[in-house]
């Protein structure tokens, strides 16, 4: 049985199918507040659901019961509920994630974090903290890095309105970044659990080349045939944001948008490319298939 923590989630739900269709048992973590639509879509396509929550531990020592391997996908940042927060759930709840596996017999424990360069803030340090716990903790193990993920940054949820062409870009979009589908990072996770060279290995994930948010803009026009309107945000304003917010989670949006304006989100993949062989959807595909 594969435990996925964070099933109801765009990636989760992702690892879930490939899992799946690879004819595996798989059981994912639901919460009493997720979505009942998302929730039956896990059972139709034959995930074990099982009640928990990162912020109670004793549902974390059943879900991992008669557990293999553990593929944790789980964040607050895209999916926030009423007493959810970085420090308690991303930090405190994952590592009692990686304590109730380790407790269980769990072999394998594959995390999806966040690349080696984001700036200090309260996500980087819940992070660091459950990887080293991961690192630490005596299971075998894997942790992806991925750098942006395309579905997410450069779409009209965080301002790259490719529907009505438009898009706000950080810094003086020159400065550039690593980029990867929801749908590779999945497949690196599914592929960690049978693959030996993934084994106890940190990968940073992304394409081997990396884009500004101009030429992800120019990828888009050339494909819809239609020009952008651009609206820009200087770096000294999310610098003002960064110093401002109080908030962890503000805190920590603030600082992934500085990173994106000064070209910090990106990582080496080479030797991603080197174990596991992957075929990278490009940014180039990405525009094709959102905008057809």
């Amino acid at each position: 049985m594969i435990l996925v923590v964070g099933s109801t989630g765009i990636l989760g739900g992702e690892v879930c199918r490939l899992l799946r269709e690879a004819g595996k048992p798989v059981r994912g973590l639901v919460r009493s507040t997720s979505g009942e639509e998302k929730v039956a879509r896990l059972k139709a396509m034959g995930v074990e659901t099982v009640l928990g929550d990162l912020k109670d531990p004793a549902s974390l020592q059943a879900a991992c019961q008669g557990v293999v391997a553990v593929i944790t996908t789980a964040t607050t940042t895209i999916s926030m509920q009423p007493g959810d927060s970085i420090p308690v759930t991303d930090q405190q709840g994952q590592l009692d994630l990686v304590q109730a596996a380790r407790e269980a017999g769990v072999k394998h424990f594959t995390m999806v974090s966040i690349p080696m360069t984001v700036g200090d803030c309260p996500l980087r340090t819940a992070k660091r903290t459950v990887e080293q716990a991961i690192i630490s903790g005596g299971m075998e193990y894997t942790i992806l890095r991925p750098c942006i993920f395309m579905e997410m940054w450069l779409s009209p949820g965080l301002g790259f309105d490719y529907i009505n062409g438009k898009a706000t870009i950080y810094g003086d979009g020159h400065s550039k970044n690593g980029y990867i589908s929801v749908g590779n990072v999945a497949q690196y996770a599914v592929d960690s659990l049978n693959n030996p060279a993934a084994r106890n290995a940190c990968f940073d994930l992304g394409q081997p080349r990396n884009y500004s948010m101009l030429e992800a803009v120019y990828a888009f026009e050339q494909v819809s045939a239609k020009s952008f309107e651009l609206s820009f945000v200087p770096t000294s304003a999310l610098e003002a944001q960064m110093s401002t917010a109080t908030d962890p989670l503000q805190v920590s949006f603030a600082t992934l948008m500085h990173d994106m304006a000064v070209g910090n989100l990106r990582g080496d993949p080479r030797e991603a490319e080197r174990c596991f062989g992957l075929k990278l959807t490009t940014l180039e595909e990405y525009a094709r298939r959102v905008s057809g």
